[in-house]
């Protein structure tokens, strides 16, 4: 059981460090230049008790059955509901976004013209203009592995009387 959490997770983080490599391989191509960069990434799926086969979309304040994508609004981004391939399965969050903002550099600034907040994603995203020869930088993304359900610790809290 716990080799497969170990696989799954495993997956996860070669699946992040794919979309990453491609994602800075895209950056690094000049005709992609106005590209914008996307994020994603695996979390454990908000459910409902009374909806245990469906993801919640806080939101959308909504259910939402697993392949199906809903927007993050107010946010910039977008989540798919996901089944892992785990035994037993679970219902996870793809969630998809802009990823941080780039570090500060005083030869780049936010692109009014091209930064639509109310656009869908991923045109949300803000736009940068820099400088001839200026480039932004990016922070780097710390990969954390989620701790498996069955190895998470319980805390107790009890009520004081007087």
């Amino acid at each position: 059981m716990k080799s497969f959490i170990v696989f799954g997770l495993l997956a996860v983080l070669v699946f992040g460090a794919e979309e990453k490599k491609k994602d800075d391989a895209a950056a690094a191509a000049p005709a992609d230049e106005d590209k914008q960069k996307t994020y994603k990434r695996l979390i454990p799926a908000d459910v409902l008790r009374d909806f245990p086969g469906m993801c919640f979309a806080s939101t959308k304040c909504a259910t939402v059955e697993p392949g199906k994508t809903w927007d993050l609004t107010p946010f910039c981004g977008r989540s798919t509901c996901v089944v892992s391939e785990d035994q037993p399965p679970r219902l996870l969050e793809l969630v998809e976004d802009c990823g941080p903002l780039p570090l500060a550099n005083p030869k780049c600034k936010l692109d009014e013209e091209k930064t639509n907040k109310t656009a869908p994603f991923p045109n949300c995203c803000p736009a940068f203009k820099c400088e001839d020869g200026a480039k932004l930088e990016y922070p780097e993304i710390p990969t954390v592995a989620p701790v498996p359900a069955d190895a998470a610790e319980t805390t107790t809290t009890t009520a004081k009387t007087s």
